[in-house]
């Protein structure tokens, strides 16, 4: 189970602050794409995680997107409207490959950097397996692919056992 536990469960991506993570010692973020920086399939940036990559650069910390996309021209265009760096096409997660490259991209090593993402069985097993800081958000909506609904979401409501729901109160 410690593969899959995240050392920090929060409620949105935007309450992962820069002095959270200057208190870890992180000067450098992967984030996941879907349900974490936007829905599902989404287009559009919200205002809130405009302003929280703004925080993050202004706090001198690099973020890197890490996807598990099917659609990589999506991916591109939208860590471009966001200033961010990319894993080019599907980081395969829960595979460290992935990460890896974000890693290289970032100029970071694991010690120093944070994964952050919705999902229990990609993001926090793949951050968790390369040794970086994990940080399980709540997705942003309940709309996403049927085999993450159905289920990864029930195993995670078993494996967390309400701790997700404590860390959106």
């Amino acid at each position: 189970m410690g593969l899959l536990t995240p050392d920090i469960l929060v409620n949105h991506v935007a309450d992962v602050t820069p002095e959270m993570l200057r208190a870890r010692g992180i000067r450098a973020v992967v984030t996941d794409l879907d349900n974490t920086l936007v829905p599902w399939r989404g287009t559009d940036i919200a205002e809130e995680i405009t302003a929280w990559l703004l925080a993050l650069k202004d706090a001198g910390v690099a973020v890197c997107i890490a996807s598990n996309t099917r659609h990589p021209s999506r991916l591109e265009r939208l860590a471009e409207q966001m200033g961010i760096l990319h894993v080019p096409g599907n980081a395969s997660k829960p595979r460290r490959r992935g990460l890896r490259i974000a890693l290289n991209l970032l100029n970071a090593g694991p010690t120093e950097t944070a994964m952050v993402g919705d999902q229990l069985f990609t993001d926090v097993l793949a951050g968790n397996r390369l040794g970086l800081t994990t940080i399980l958000v709540n997705p942003l909506t309940t709309r996403e692919f049927i085999g993450t609904k159905l289920v990864s979401r029930t195993a995670e409501r078993w494996i967390l056992r309400g701790a997700r729901k404590r860390a959106s109160s």
